[in-house]
């Protein structure tokens, strides 16, 4: 099949974008509004975008019960944010923290969570997950919305300090068999980091 996604004239009974684009790791996002509340969501337009330095991205898209998701208000008022790994074991908590509340609602608590400080910047880090990166906002990218009242909005974060378990860790390697990450698929699916293969890249 071939459809034109201008007006999203696929026929089918769901929009099959987000399947075609898989998996997509979730960026679980901490932030600390300016009144001091603390902003927990998960993200699944999220990924690594540089490494020299380390930069994460993730993406606020569409409408919203706000004019701006809290995530993304944080972000651009106070610079920074944390993005912390969601686990197979995190799976209830994470989807629980996805809630569409009022700003002055902590996600954390509201999601059973304990928080922990982080070490360069003030959002706080989710406990309970394995890795947590830290970081400061380089850039928020205002893409084109066809979302009547939507903002689509890339955040780029500079990485500056990274949090890894020690239980984790095999051999001086992050061991993702030990962790499990969940990732997003489309519609409501998910799915786990279970199954890993090496594979070497050709000399030439």
């Amino acid at each position: 099949m071939f459809y034109e996604t201008e007006g999203n004239r696929h026929g089918l009974p769901r929009d099959p974008f987000k399947s075609c684009i898989v998996p997509r790791p979730i960026g679980w996002i901490t932030t600390l509004s300016r009144e001091g509340v603390v902003n927990l969501a998960p993200y699944s337009f999220f990924n690594g975008v540089a490494s020299e330095p380390p930069m994460v991205m993730f993406a606020s898209n569409g409408p919203a019960p706000r004019p701006d998701k809290d995530t993304l208000k944080n972000c651009e008022e106070t610079g920074q944010f944390v993005a912390n790994m969601a686990t197979r074991d995190l799976r209830e908590q994470m989807n629980r923290s996805s809630a569409p509340v009022p700003p002055e609602v902590e996600e954390t608590a509201l999601a059973g969570l304990e928080t922990e400080p982080a070490a360069l910047v003030e959002p706080p880090r989710v406990k309970a997950a394995p890795i947590h990166l830290e970081c400061a906002v380089h850039q928020v990218l205002d893409l084109p919305c066809t979302a009547p009242g939507g903002r689509n909005a890339v955040v780029l974060g500079c990485v500056l300090g990274v949090h890894i378990r020690d239980e984790v860790l095999t051999d001086g390697l992050v061991d993702l068999a030990k962790i499990t990450p969940i990732a997003r698929l489309g519609y409501m699916d998910y799915t786990l980091v279970e199954t890993i293969f090496a594979m070497e890249r050709p000399s030439a």
